[in-house]
């Protein structure tokens, strides 16, 4: 089985070949991280009109370096919810077109479960049940992974997410956007101890998360030492951001792990790159005896190949759409 999968959800352009469900024949990614990085985030409107720009010879480079042409394809993925309005009808759009040339069935792929299915891509022996702690910039959730096609959303946050969070903090600290590369890179010289932060709970729901508290107790630390002149060290105080969002995370997973009784456990999503989360949620699982499973680094952010592989599941379920596939900016996963 061939499956081409689209991603276009918010600032990376992005298509993949997939085949037999988990090997990658092609991947290629175009990023607009420089364009966006001097206005301190995504700006919506520039990112759907790179989308426009680039998708067309994103495709085709995915299915040449994959040695494949439209025809050779079983069907057509693409991200349709949740992300930028903007960004994901020029995915959809495009998408909907292609197949209907080329006349493929397409493929409508929900991008948290995309995340998700980047473990499949790394791990040949993971499959369902089991649980999966899904933490980026738009997104921090608790999912039971029923089946390929199954999720059930145990935990999520309610307010800011982990990778909002980060980067928050570290535009605070005066780093650059995407600011959770380098409270990682700084915090490998910093002592996670130096700062004593908040571990935000969100009363009467065990496994929801709530970082909002802790972005603005970092937010005022930087504001009252700024006004009295006294400096903060960003090393330390990234070393404590890391390790406080890392503790919170692998507290949750684990605490939600016994609950339910899952002895296996998965990270994705963009925060799964971060060294601290990776670390710690993996240690507690070692400790634990649990099996543990993480995407390599190149498929933690958004990419085609994730959207191809959970589009390939999709397709053997049956999960296809038509022409009046539209894209939606917000949808749980509870609801595909």
């Amino acid at each position: 089985m061939l499956i081409l999968g689209i991603e276009s959800s918010c600032d990376e352009t992005a298509a993949s070949v997939c085949e037999d469900f988990r090997t990658i024949k092609s991947s290629v990614v175009s990023t607009q991280i420089e364009e966006h990085k001097k206005y301190g985030g995504v700006v919506p409107e520039i990112a759907s009109r790179r989308h426009c720009e680039n998708i067309l010879q994103v495709t085709r480079q995915a299915l040449d370096e994959a040695d494949v042409t439209l025809n050779d394809l079983d069907g057509i993925a693409v991200t349709y919810a949740p992300g930028l309005i903007g960004a994901l009808l020029v995915g959809v759009n495009f998408a909907k077109s292609l197949a209907f040339a080329a006349e493929k069935p397409l493929i409508p792929v929900h991008h948290i479960a995309g995340h998700i299915a980047a473990n499949y891509l790394c791990h040949k022996e993971l499959e369902p049940p089991y649980l999966c702690m899904v933490a980026s910039g738009a997104h921090s959730h608790l999912i039971e992974v029923l089946s390929y096609t199954k999720f059930r959303v145990i935990g999520r946050t309610r307010d800011d997410a982990a990778g909002e969070c980060f980067d928050k903090c570290a535009r605070a600290m005066g780093f650059p956007y995407p600011g959770g590369v380098h409270i990682d890179r700084n915090a490998q010289n910093g002592d996670p101890t130096s700062f004593k932060l908040p571990h935000p709970a969100v009363a009467g729901t065990e496994f929801d998360f709530s970082f909002s508290g802790l972005k603005t107790s970092v937010i005022n630390m930087l504001h009252h030492a700024d006004q009295k002149g006294e400096a903060i060290n960003k090393n330390d105080l990234s070393a404590s951001i890391q390790s406080t969002i890392s503790e919170i995370i692998t507290e949750k997973t684990i605490r939600a792990a016994e609950h339910y009784g899952y002895s296996k456990i998965a990270l994705a999503g963009g925060v799964s790159a971060n060294s601290g989360v990776r670390a710690a949620l993996s240690a507690a699982c070692g400790e634990r005896g649990f099996d543990f499973y993480m995407p390599k680094l190149e498929l933690c952010g958004d990419n085609g190949a994730m959207i191809a592989c959970q589009g390939s599941y999709n397709f053997a379920a049956g999960i296809t759409a038509d022409e009046s596939l539209n894209a939606v900016a917000t949808m749980s996963l509870d609801n595909i």
